[in-house]
Formats: C-alpha cells, sequence, structure tokens
C-alpha cells in the first residue's frame, strides 16, 4: 500500500500530468487538438491538389510561400496589437475569419470551381490572418497555467499539435482515395467550429499591461525588435531559428515533389511522409514536456540543429520510399527538439508586456521566414533537382551550427531562467 502511494504520489508530482488541472488549458488543449487534427489533413489536401494541378515543384513553393508569407509583414503589427489590446478577443475573431475561409474553400471545391489561381488566394487569406491569430493564441498559452508550468504547457502544447500532425495525413490517406481532397475541406471546416466553441467557453484573465506614453504603433514594433536585438540569449536562438526556417523547413512544402518524383508514390506516401514527421516531432516535444524544466533546452536546440542537417541530407540521398519516411520521421524530431527549446527559452526569459511582441517574431521566423526558403527551393529546385536544393540546405544549417556550438553557454545564461 505504501508504495502504490508512493507511486502515485511521484506520478501526480510529474508537470505533464499535474498540469491538467488547470481548466483554461485542458479547455485550450480539448479545443484545439480536433482543429488541428483537421488542419493537417486540409494542408495534406492542399499540397496534393496543388500537384495535381500543375505538376510542378515552382507552384508547390508558390502556395506555401502565400500561406506564409503575409507572416513576414504582419506578424511585428500583431504582436504590437497583442500587447495593446485583450488576445482573448483576437484569438475569437481571428478564428472566426479561418471557419470562414474554410467554409469557402469546401464549397469552391465542391462546385468545381477550384483552381491554382482560386487555391493561391485562399492560401493568402490565411496567410494574413495566421499572425494575428498565432500571436493571440500565444499570449494566452501562458495564462492557462501557473508560471512555474511554463515550460510543461509550451512542450506539451507542442507535443499534442505534433500528435495531430501524425493523425491527420494518417487520415487523409483514407480520406483522399475515398471522397478526394473536398473530403478533407469539409472536415476541417467541422473541426474548426469545435475550436471556435472551446475558445469560447474559457475565461482568460487579461494580461497585465504597462502604462503607455504614445499611441504610436511603430514604435511599440520598434521597442519589440530592440528587446530582441539587446538579449544575450534571444537574438542568436532566433538566428538560428532563422536559419533552420528558411533553409530546411521548406522540405515539409516540398513533400508531394518528394513523394511524386523522387519515392514514385501517390497521396498514400505522402500521407506516410507527413505523419512521419509529425511522429517524430511529437516524440521530441514529449521528452521536452516530460523534463517540465528549462535548464539544459539550450543544449538540445544546438543539438537539434546538428541532427536536422544530418536527418536532410539522410533523406536526400535515398529512392526507397519507407527509408524516405525514417528520415522524415528523424526530420521532424530534430526540428522540434530545436523549435520547441527555443520557444520555451524565450517564453520564459521574456517579460509579460513585451510576451506579444517576442513571440509574433517567434512565429515570424519560424512560420514567415519558411516563406522565403520555400519559394526559393522551389525556383532552385526546377535547376538543380530537390535533391540538390536540400543537399546545399543541409550544408548550410550545419555551418550555423558550428557558429553557435562555441556561444551555447552564454545563450543558456541569458535564457535559462525561471521567471
Amino acid at each position: 500500500m505504501e508504495m502504490q502511494h508512493s507511486n502515485k504520489t511521484r506520478s501526480e508530482s510529474r508537470p505533464v500530468v499535474r498540469i491538467w488541472a488547470n481548466r483554461n488549458f485542458t479547455v485550450f488543449m480539448s479545443g484545439s487538438i480536433p482543429a488541428s487534427i483537421t488542419q493537417w489533413m486540409q494542408r495534406v489536401g492542399i499540397g496534393w491538389i496543388t500537384w495535381e494541378l500543375t505538376h510542378s515543384p515552382s507552384w508547390l513553393g508558390i502556395i506555401a510561400a502565400a500561406d506564409l508569407g503575409p507572416m513576414l509583414f504582419l506578424a511585428p503589427f500583431a504582436g504590437a496589437i497583442s500587447d495593446r489590446s485583450r488576445p482573448m478577443m483576437i484569438l475569437r475573431l481571428t478564428h472566426v475569419l479561418m471557419v470562414i475561409q474554410a467554409v469557402i474553400l469546401a464549397l469552391f471545391t465542391q462546385m468545381g470551381w477550384l483552381t491554382i489561381y482560386v487555391l493561391l488566394v485562399m492560401s493568402l487569406a490565411t496567410g494574413i490572418i495566421q499572425p494575428f491569430f498565432s500571436a493571440a493564441r500565444q499570449s494566452i498559452l501562458p495564462n492557462t497555467v501557473p508560471r512555474g508550468e511554463l515550460s510543461t504547457a509550451i512542450a506539451l502544447d507542442s507535443a499534442l499539435f505534433q500528435l495531430t500532425r501524425f493523425i491527420g495525413p494518417a487520415l487523409a490517406a483514407l480520406m483522399i482515395p475515398a471522397f478526394g481532397v473536398l473530403g478533407t475541406f469539409q472536415i476541417h471546416t467541422l473541426g474548426s467550429l469545435i475550436f471556435l466553441i472551446g475558445i469560447l467557453a474559457m475565461r482568460v484573465e487579461a494580461p497585465e499591461r504597462r502604462a503607455r506614453q504614445s499611441r504610436n504603433i511603430l514604435r511599440d514594433i520598434g521597442e519589440g525588435f530592440a528587446y530582441v536585438g539587446s538579449h544575450k540569449g534571444i537574438w542568436p536562438a532566433f538566428l538560428l531559428l532563422t536559419i533552420a526556417s528558411i533553409f530546411i523547413r521548406p522540405v515539409q512544402d516540398m513533400l508531394p515533389g518528394f513523394a511524386g518524383d523522387i519515392f514514385q508514390s501517390d497521396a498514400v506516401g505522402l500521407a506516410y511522409l507527413n505523419s512521419a514527421m509529425g511522429i517524430g516531432a511529437m516524440f521530441s516535444a514529449g521528452i521536452v514536456a516530460y523534463r517540465g524544466r528549462i535548464a539544459g533546452l539550450t543544449d538540445h536546440a544546438v543539438l537539434g540543429t546538428l541532427g536536422l542537417s544530418l536527418a536532410i541530407l539522410g533523406f536526400v540521398v535515398t529512392d526507397w520510399l519507407w527509408v524516405g519516411v525514417l528520415f522524415s520521421g528523424l526530420i521532424g524530431f530534430a526540428l522540434n527538439t530545436m523549435s520547441t527549446s527555443i520557444s520555451a527559452l524565450v517564453q520564459s526569459a521574456v517579460s509579460d508586456d513585451m510576451r506579444g511582441r517576442v513571440v509574433s517574431l517567434y512565429v515570424l521566423v519560424f512560420r514567415g521566414t519558411p516563406a522565403i526558403g520555400s519559394l526559393i527551393v522551389g525556383l532552385v529546385s526546377v535547376e538543380i533537382g530537390l535533391r540538390w536544393a536540400f543537399v546545399v540546405s543541409a550544408l548550410i544549417c550545419f555551418a550555423a551550427w558550428l557558429i553557435v556550438l562555441p556561444r551555447r553557454r552564454n545563450i543558456a545564461a541569458a535564457l535559462e531562467v525561471e521567471r
């Protein structure tokens, strides 16, 4: 009996278990999961129908750039607005717009009106909404848990997101042959509505805001950039993330090309590659969540960068789908190890009154800069092929790892703080 009680006490003391006692966090995650699953289903559908309509790596890059590109311009404004106003209000408004976009995409597909140019417009609409949604979402997450559980919340959020990244493509692989890409668009509409119900049910206190001397939003944006640039830990972490985001992240958007041309497969093969990447990322985030502490995450981020460049090289040298699936999983593991560690470190170190702006810059780097990479890699791959384009990318990422490696202790000293 005493041993059972001891085991129970240890289990309940684990951060990854204890965090679910926070009602707002539980409601938030419960709404996010179905929306994320169906979003990945829709992403697979968009990628595959883009390939079917064009059979062009360039168009894969263009569609990805339309989805991700607006983040480059709008993220700083989104962060400043989030720091000025109530993030929950912004989250609800932007998600309503995302539901409307999902309905329109499904309707156009049902009516036979979907062309590559319509898909481009729909992707651009998502790209415009996403910066404001992401800034608000990341500003709200820290307010759903006590500060001591923040690193666990961030990592668990990432782990659950990556779990949906495995489930979503797997379901898409079953749905597309049976119902076409229309089915993925329709079910995402339902998933988006479920998340909307969840965030409407949340009751989160607005974060504290310092009094502002000016209503000049450009000055607020400048403060955000200055804060990041002067922080001894944040700017080198963002630099590392930028290199990986521009040169490695585009592999996700190029998977339809790898599935169709390199591995000679179809939508099922594409779903396997996407799912493997999601599984690897899920395990990585699970490790960070289980640790439940900030100390040591700098080494995780640096080691993840090395693993990412090596995994990319392994992925591009094979013609066998199942070997590609294995390395796709390793890419997901390494990429998420780096990105989740950096996210947790930055969220822990930043002050509440700067959180929206700093987090929006993180989102800009991680979600926006891949638009540049996708466009470049898509165009370059037309000339030298997908394989050689990513060989060059892997070597650039490896060079970044060599630059950051000797500086990791200074970065850790600035970021590994429990506020």
